[in-house]
């Protein structure tokens, strides 16, 4: 009788836990524990079933989604090429929001953005060898403050239209890197991704580079519209 009591409840468990995984898609959540209600969306590949590990996307939104509504950051970069091939797309990808206009390492909303990852981690069949950061502007300033912080963390990083500080470059040189700019950009220069670059190719690294002609602020748009961006992605994998 016990035995059979104790297979019935391994069986609930295991149904409990596959149900919660079911869900796909962009779903919304709160990070546990956190005093002022983070929230942040979960991408999870339409084929998930938690039964192997996914390659997984951290993703740093520009100052103009800044807010608490738990939408704006799924609503452009990232989130708008992930919609183009939901169906197919192998990543799970964490979208934080920003509270205080800034992804610093060590800041309230650094911090946030790492626990949301970290509770991602915990919830869903991680790849922890093939964790990737990407963020644009503002996301782009983040991108390259927590490589510099966190440089064992990241499988490959995309900072695009952002800028960082070129002392950390030797920190930051053996991680995989594709940075992306546009060389009319009035909001950031595209000299701070330049700079970065030389830097990292100075210390050793040989980090990839696009710079798009004639093209303004918005670089995010064609840089996520690269598919060899994610081709490149997994084929990167942390030591």
């Amino acid at each position: 009788m016990v035995r059979r009591l104790l297979a019935l409840m391994t069986l609930i468990a295991a149904a409990v836990t596959s149900s919660a995984h079911e869900k796909t898609g962009f779903i919304e959540k709160t990070l546990a524990g956190s005093d002022d209600q983070r929230k942040y969306v979960v991408f999870v590949p339409h084929d998930y079933k938690g039964d192997k590990a996914y390659p997984t996307i951290l993703f740093l939104h520009g100052a103009g989604e800044t807010g608490k509504d738990n939408k704006a950051q799924v609503r452009v970069g990232l989130a708008a090429a992930v919609r183009k091939n939901e169906k197919t797309f192998p990543f799970i990808v964490v979208f934080p929001q920003s509270h205080n206009r800034t992804w610093k390492a060590g800041s309230d909303d650094g911090k946030a953005a790492v626990a949301a990852l970290e509770e991602v981690q915990k919830d869903y069949k991680v790849d922890s060898a093939r964790i990737y950061l990407t963020g644009l502007s503002m996301g782009g300033f983040g991108a390259w403050s927590h490589a510099a912080a966190f440089p064992e963390k990241w499988a490959a990083i995309a900072p695009i239209c952002g800028g960082g500080d070129v002392k950390t470059a030797e920190k930051i040189k053996d991680i995989p890197c594709w940075c992306f700019h546009g060389d009319k950009d009035a909001a950031v220069k595209v000299e701070l991704s330049r700079m970065m670059i030389e830097a990292i190719k100075k210390a050793g690294g040989d980090p990839k580079y696009t710079e798009y002609p004639g093209v303004n602020h918005n670089s995010w748009d064609r840089a996520y519209a690269t598919r060899e961006l994610y081709d490149w992605m997994l084929q990167q994998k942390r030591k």
